[in-house]
């Protein structure tokens, strides 16, 4: 029913003139009220019907007035919704001042009365009670001005999701929490009881007048206090359910979680917080999720978590290196986007190996592909996950039977970190490890099994993994001063009977070697 009378009135001409009206008019109800329960109208005399008729003035020409302002307040403050468009940013700022503009034009058209009508009425009574008269108006005055303020402050919230998408600050000075609890303190307790302070100490009123005009003050401020406490409390709570519902989802990982901005209190800043602190996650898991597809998982966490410096260590880590054989030949025979698809092919399958296996895609290079183990996450036993993740890459690039490829495996003491400069920063590894890999995997391009592996990456691993492998020859790599025990694995009994796929013998005449992905690598 309020939510029906409140759209009404925003949407009426004359509703906004008629709300201001009804809170003048309860504010001199009560006034009239409790003059009548005081006793003061039975002190005006015989004559009392001219002094009604004289103090009835003002306030007729005030109402005139004030319906006029108001119902041009309507096409000034809310003319774009008459319109069906949304407010620019101009009517969007002038919207949230509305219920302080109403309010101080109420107490300015309310003061010249309050004091016309308390010398007309003190001047018609033998007491002259000019200061009790006054003060009764001014008292009904400031609570029929609290109560416009509240009111339109409430007839304007519907429109305040409207504001927000144009304004990115809807809160207001004058409808802060503070400002709406202090003026529903006057609406409910401060200004009955400074009338029923008047009304006591009225020395022209007897006990009995002074005790019904009490009664009165107190109903009048119980009832006033349960609506308008009842109102601030269902402003403040309900949002506050909204905002830790959502809360309560981001923190399930709903980074679609939004809150309508529905007020111009601190509580509209905060869901207008809640819904960046959504967007910023969501911003950030994108980014997290497009970097990590760039880099790794593990080091856009690293990056996103640390600072932006140079840094590093020394690290012991298994070093595998993918390259195709034939890339040039092949290259040249397919069109360019049939040769990226058999790559894009390829390198899903060593993607999905390494991290299977907790290991970095650390870099592509063209046609080839380094993986570490044991950086940047270290791991207890960096060894056995690259074999493992090594024959699973040959295994389904021989299966699928596009490509040919030469596997490298090494390990040794390399620096796993950041390089670069302070605005352009790359993690990457450095070591004889990594030439060491790249080496071995042209040989092993020539090897059957399409895999070589150092001596001490089969030294590291775990007796099970050590099993698959055997000893395949020592080789003089180029470049390296000491020849090199390498090892490749054994064909499983499924191979040996010729139930799953072999690797496919390299042409004759090997390409070139592939280069090594620009970590250091003299091939």
């Amino acid at each position: 029913m309020t939510s029906r009378l409140i759209l009404w009135a925003l949407r009426a001409r004359g509703g906004l003139s008629a709300v201001v009206m009804a809170c003048n008019l309860g504010g001199l109800a009560v006034i009239t009220t409790e003059l009548f329960l005081s006793g003061f109208l039975s002190r005006l005399g015989s004559d009392w019907m001219r002094t009604f008729v004289y103090v009835s003035i003002y306030p007729t020409i005030g109402a005139l007035v004030g319906i006029i302002l108001a119902v041009r307040d309507r096409r000034h403050y809310f003319g774009w919704l008459d319109q069906r468009r949304p407010p620019t940013e101009r009517e969007a700022k002038r919207l949230l001042q509305l219920p302080l503009s109403i309010t101080g034009r109420a107490l300015a058209i309310w003061l010249p009365g309050v004091i016309i009508a308390a010398a007309i009425f003190s001047h018609a009574t033998e007491e002259r009670s000019f200061p009790v008269v006054l003060s009764m108006f001014t008292l009904g005055g400031l609570e029929s001005a609290a109560l416009t303020f509240l009111i339109v402050d409430r007839l304007i919230r519907p429109t305040i999701p409207v504001v927000a998408e144009v304004l990115d600050e809807t809160a207001h000075w004058s409808n802060t929490v503070l400002a709406r609890v202090l003026v529903t303190f006057a609406v409910a307790g401060a200004v009955p009881l400074f009338m029923l302070i008047t009304v006591l100490a009225d020395p022209s009123t007897d006990a009995h007048d002074r005790i019904r005009t009490g009664i009165y003050m107190a109903i009048v401020g119980l009832s006033a206090g349960v609506v308008a406490t009842a109102a601030l409390a269902r402003a403040v709570a309900t949002p506050m359910h909204t905002l830790r519902d959502a809360l309560d989802r981001i923190a399930r990982g709903d980074l679609d979680a939004r809150v309508t901005i529905n007020s111009t209190s601190e509580i509209g800043r905060l869901e207008h917080s809640v819904n960046e602190l959504a967007a910023n996650l969501s911003e950030r898991e994108r980014m997290r999720t497009v970097f990590g597809r760039h880099v790794g998982t593990e080091v856009a966490e690293r990056a996103l978590s640390g600072t932006p410096s140079l840094t590093g260590d020394m690290r012991v880590v298994t070093a595998l290196f993918v390259d195709v054989t034939g890339s040039v030949a092949m290259a040249t025979e397919l069109a360019p986007r049939d040769f990226v698809a058999k790559l894009n092919r390829l390198l899903s399958t060593v993607v999905a190996a390494t991290e299977d296996n907790h290991g970095l895609v650390n870099k592509f290079e063209g046609d080839a592909a380094l993986c570490i183990f044991g950086a940047p996450i270290a791991l207890d036993d960096n060894a056995t996950p690259a074999l493992r993740a090594a024959r699973r890459i040959r295994d389904e690039v021989a299966a699928l039977g596009e490509l040919d490829v030469g596997i490298g495996i090494a390990r040794g003491l390399v620096f796993a970190g950041d390089v670069g400069t302070d605005t352009r920063l790359e993690f990457t590894v450095i070591g004889d490890a990594v030439n060491e890999a790249a080496r071995l995997t042209t040989e092993a391009k020539q090897v059957p099994r399409r895999i070589l592996a150092s001596q001490a990456v089969i030294d590291a691993a775990c007796d099970a993994e050590r099993t698959n492998w055997t000893h395949f020859d020592t080789l003089q790599l180029r470049g390296r001063k000491e020849p090199t025990a390498c090892w490749t694995d054994v064909p499983s009994p499924a191979h040996r009977n010729g139930n799953a796929p072999q690797a496919v013998p390299e042409p004759a005449a090997p390409p070139p070697p592939a280069s090594a992905a620009g970590q250091g690598v003299d091939r």
